[in-house]
């Protein structure tokens, strides 16, 4: 892989690139190839948040970010599985940006150019799941993205979910609360397993739950027997999906974990590489840094060499 991903014309140029995932929305404006902006906000993506909150965070990124002169705005997220999908995004940024190309893509591709790879499978861990992949001749394949509702497995919204499920089932059993649900109580403010039922469904989002995470994985650091199940099984779930990807597209690699838990909770890095292992499959990265600045490469590569 070339070091610099950029060619001439994109290191000459001045372009936007946004992450919006389901918790936040980064932005970072590129000009002559260094970052000259930075600014995250509240999440844009029209699954987590409403229509008008989505254009509220907008509105205040684009006001934050040094944008005027740019050419071309270039946008990962979740839930881009259609032409409609990636059309409604480019209307929620077009009035930001008047006159100015939008191009949009799912977040996985972000994921994938941010390890320095133009093939290979990108799995994403992070509020939501899914796992994308292309190989050297360019047929793409997908696994998972199918949001909360429907899946999601081995994100953060499913450990949390999961732990409010294990709390429940124990109150149901007449236990008492064990130390993963005082842990999750504590995080909810709340006093007893029955509150958590309306919490659930009244008083908080997806991002709430994704956010609960961290008291899965203390719990299975001290030994939880439960939370560590969850923890090998939200591995397994991610691993289930990456080889899915490569096997479509007959390629043993490279697989990247990243996204908010994949690049940052080592117990469920080591549990994603013992599965993929189990299913034969080595060639396992851990993406060190944020997807966003897998970005310059993408336009880089929609853009011809002069």
């Amino acid at each position: 892989m070339d070091k610099d991903p950029l060619n001439v014309s994109t290191r000459q140029a001045r372009f936007v690139g946004l992450d919006i995932g389901g918790s936040k929305t980064r932005g970072i404006v590129w000009t002559g190839g260094a970052v000259t902006s930075d600014h995250s906000v509240g999440s844009t993506n029209v699954q987590n948040v409403s229509v008008e909150t989505a254009r509220e965070n907008m509105a205040e990124l684009f006001a934050q970010l040094e944008a005027a002169g740019a050419t071309e705005v270039f946008a990962g997220a979740g839930g881009i599985d259609t032409d409609d999908d990636a059309a409604a995004l480019r209307s929620l940024i077009a009035p930001f940006v008047p006159g100015v190309q939008v191009s949009v893509v799912h977040d996985t591709r972000l994921l994938l150019a941010a390890s320095g790879a133009s093939e290979g499978v990108a799995v994403i861990a992070g509020t939501g799941s899914a796992a994308w992949g292309v190989n050297a001749e360019g047929k793409q394949a997908r696994a998972g993205g199918w949001g909360y509702l429907l899946g999601d497995e081995g994100s953060g919204y499913w450990l949390g979910r999961e732990a409010v499920r294990h709390s429940l089932r124990r109150m149901d059993a007449g236990q008492p609360a064990d130390e993963l649900t005082a842990a999750l109580l504590e995080y909810c403010g709340l006093a007893h397993p029955g509150e958590l039922i309306r919490h659930f469904h009244q008083d908080t989002t997806r991002r709430y739950w994704a956010a609960a995470s961290p008291v899965v994985f203390a719990a299975a650091a001290q030994g939880h027997a439960e939370a560590c199940a969850m923890v090998v099984q939200a591995a397994a779930d991610l691993a289930g999906m990456a080889a899915k990807v490569a096997s479509q597209l007959d390629i043993p690699g490279p697989i990247v974990l990243g996204s908010g838990m994949g690049s940052n909770v080592p117990a469920l890095q080591e549990a994603f590489k013992l599965q993929l292992a189990a299913l034969g499959l080595h060639d396992v990265h851990i993406l060190q840094q944020d997807p966003i600045f897998g970005i310059p490469l993408l336009v880089g590569a929609q853009q011809p060499a002069t």
